[in-house]
């Protein structure tokens, strides 16, 4: 189990967070509308993912990840 090193008031989450959403859609021929469908979500949400504007919850993140089929790591990064 994890344990946290860092009280709530030391830790503050900072950097961008990166996705390979569109790629891995694209490898499975999927449309945006498509995929939207699949994780129950509108096809802008999908556009807003892909195009950095909006980071999806852990809940969607891990439907992006069941359908691609890989770790929500392999798809969504952060970097400071």
């Amino acid at each position: 189990m994890c344990q946290a090193s860092l009280s709530h008031a030391e830790f503050e989450m900072g950097g961008t967070v990166y996705n390979r959403v569109r790629e891995y859609r694209e490898s499975l021929g999927l449309t945006q509308g498509e995929l939207a469908l699949a994780v129950r979500v509108s096809r802008q949400s999908v556009n807003s993912i892909e195009r950095g504007r909006y980071t999806p919850s852990l809940p969607l993140a891990l439907k992006f990840a069941a359908i691609f089929e890989c770790s929500v790591d392999e798809l969504f990064t952060l970097e400071d």
